[in-house]
């Protein structure tokens, strides 16, 4: 686990010596192990790599020159089952300078080309430079756990594991103000600093003299709603994820450090512990966070049970809203991006305290709700549109619990959100739900910026981008998943809850759950194994039955959310989302009008409870753009 900045220049240029040592240091917390560089003695390319060793400690410094002079390479990430692959090869004639696992990558492309890195398994990002053809290949795990970022900018392209770093190194830091107005941050593969795009996951770019090509190597297998198999018997569907998610994990606990165990209390992270433990054959260290105090959101008892079912050494770090005000400008700058709600500030924090206590990995139970179905929006979209092999009586329940709740949203979806629903013919829940949940944002936005993005429609861009031709003939909750796994996922809650927390600690968060071949054998369930009635992730909870205590098989889904500020105005976190929209940071911020945010938020504060909830995700993304702002001194 590491990180990286790199130059492809389109003409040659003189890289001076000291040319990356601040982009390196921007992002020292990815790799605190050690740093170096190489400079393309032709001056087409610059590297520059930070380490955190996991795999090969002696001598897995990065870059990696080929010693036939062809190739130069820097890996983030890890790839599991190296050992096989490196076997294979060196059976094949090729030499290794190396015992890391990242340099299997340079030999299967200089053997296969970019279709041999097809063979790799894990989260990476790797940037590999043919000197022979000046040529930089760039690609990104299928999933996108890791990140990769470009920009072009002066006559060259600027390549990093973090913005900060090609920030650092000379790429300006302004706005993106089209990004931001269409939510294309999340939505789609900007940033919200111009001219820096991410790599979107299961893509590489090939760049040269003459411009980046862009490819899609893996994509989301659904299969088309016709030829599902329903014959299929659940117990064998259930073997079939039982046998990929435990693979997943073996793979996974292998590493030259001791790795550990990042333990919600929910079936996910229950189910890694319980299986890891299995396959280790003795007890594991397992790492707690608790909102201590807070009912609804602390989940420590139940982390505890799961801690006990193993025999597992649980460490529990607590914290509070205070706690919360003081790390998060720090977990933004890390972030990169805001978020609606402060657990991703306690993540930032239960990362730190995991290394603290001497550990470089823990495995995680992130992705399961996005590959299995685990949220509540998916199974309203089962009930209305998906409900085929469904107990009848039970779907009925369903719809009508659906139809007491009445209108979740304040307004009548807006015209591209019913327009996605109009072409698809039949709405997507976390579409709508997302719309309406920062809907509130464009009506406090500066009146000339509203009025220049009026039509920005950002649902409408962002569907006219799904998929394929076979899209149209997947079944309706896979089109759901699919859509998230194209935004959010990679663009969120890999960010704000994965790969930048963890490496912020000096972490690296190992998610088998998110292994392309579990997504694999996860996708061609039919739905009504992934929701069963009123139970989500059917069956990801039955092949783990045998590693999860009851209390755990039995849970219902608990969000990991921090306890809303507005919820508490007499906090710590509340009074600096107060003061900070009350100073001249969000004057001169270029997206809202201050009186319009000022007014929301004397109005939120006499919300009724859940409004209040609601309310504290924009004035939350307000305050982090406010301090994104300071940070990066965006212009």
């Amino acid at each position: 686990m590491c990180g990286y900045v790199a130059i492809f220049s389109k003409q040659r240029r003189e890289f001076l010596p000291d040319q990356l040592d601040a982009a390196m240091a921007a992002i020292h917390h990815r790799g605190p192990d050690s740093q170096s560089t190489w400079f393309d003695p032709k001056g087409r390319v610059a590297f520059g790599y930070v380490r955190l060793g996991l795999v090969g400690l002696s001598n897995g410094t990065q870059p990696i020159v080929a010693d036939e002079g062809d190739f130069v390479m820097m890996v983030n990430g890890e790839f599991y089952d190296y050992a096989r692959i490196r076997s294979e090869l060196e059976e094949q004639g090729c030499r290794f300078k190396t015992s890391s696992d990242s340099e299997i990558a340079m030999h299967l492309y200089r053997r296969h080309g970019v279709r041999g890195l097809k063979q790799l398994r894990g989260e990476f990002a790797i940037l590999i430079y043919d000197r022979l053809r000046e040529t930089l290949f760039a690609v990104r795990d299928r999933i996108g756990v890791k990140p990769l970022y470009y920009a072009e900018h002066d006559g060259a392209f600027y390549f990093g594991s973090e913005v900060k770093a090609m920030v650092a190194v000379g790429l300006p830091a302004e706005w993106d103000r089209e990004t931001y107005a269409n939510r294309g941050f999340i939505l789609r593969d900007g940033t919200l600093f111009n001219g820096v795009r991410s790599v979107k996951p299961g893509t590489f770019l090939l760049a040269d003299s003459g411009g980046l090509q862009e490819k899609t190597y893996w994509d989301w297998p659904f299969p088309a709603r016709a030829a599902v198999d329903h014959d299929q018997t659940e117990a064998l569907m259930i073997e079939r994820v039982r046998d990929a998610v435990k693979d997943a994990v073996q793979l996974r606990l292998h590493a030259d450090v001791p790795i550990g165990v990042s333990l919600s209390g929910g079936l996910d992270s229950s189910a890694m512990l319980g299986l890891a433990t299995e396959l280790v054959g003795k007890p594991l260290q397992a790492f707690h966070l608790s909102f201590d105090g807070a009912d609804g959101y602390d989940e420590r008892r139940y982390a505890e049970i799961a801690a006990k079912h193993n025999n597992a050494e649980l460490h529990v770090l607590s914290v509070r809203q205070d706690d919360l005000a003081d790390h998060f400008e720090d977990a933004l700058w890390h972030t990169e991006v805001p978020f609606s709600n402060a657990h991703s500030v306690a993540k930032y924090m239960l990362c730190k305290f995991i290394q603290s206590k001497g550990m470089r990995a823990v495995l995680t139970g992130e992705g399961a709700d996005e590959v299995f179905a685990g949220y509540p929006h998916y199974r309203r979209d089962m009930v209305q549109f998906n409900n085929d092999h469904q107990d009848s009586d039970e779907i009925r329940r369903l719809a009508d619990r659906i139809a007491a709740q009445g209108d979740r949203f304040l307004e009548e979806p807006t015209d591209d959100v019913q327009w996605v629903t109009n072409n698809l013919g039949h709405s997507i829940s976390w579409i709508e739900t997302q719309s309406a949940l920062f809907r509130p944002l464009t009506g406090l936005f500066k009146g000339g910026y509203r009025e220049h993005y009026a039509g920005a429609a950002p649902y409408r861009q962002f569907y006219e981008r799904l998929g394929g031709p076979a899209f149209d003939e997947w079944d309706p909750v896979n089109k759901s998943l699919y859509a998230v796994a194209k935004s959010s996922l990679p663009n969120l809650v890999l960010t704000t809850l994965g790969d930048r927390l963890e490496m912020a600690g000096s972490l690296e968060g190992r998610p088998p759950l998110l292994d392309h071949r579990v997504v694999e054998a996860a996708a061609t369930l039919p739905v009504w194994m992934k929701i069963r009635g009123s139970v989500e992730k059917y069956a990801l909870r039955e092949a783990m039955r045998p590693y999860l205590p009851a209390e755990i098989y039995d849970r219902k889904k608990q969000y990991f959310r921090a306890p809303p500020s507005l919820l508490q105005p007499e906090s710590k976190m509340f009074q600096l989302i107060a003061d900070t929209l009350s100073s001249p940071l969000l004057t001169s911020l270029p997206f809202f009008e201050p009186s319009r945010v000022r007014d929301f938020l004397g109005i939120a504060r006499k919300l009724p409870e859940g409004q209040r909830a609601a309310a504290d995700h924009v004035l939350m993304e307000i305050t982090g753009l406010c301090l994104l702002q300071k940070r990066f001194s965006l212009r």
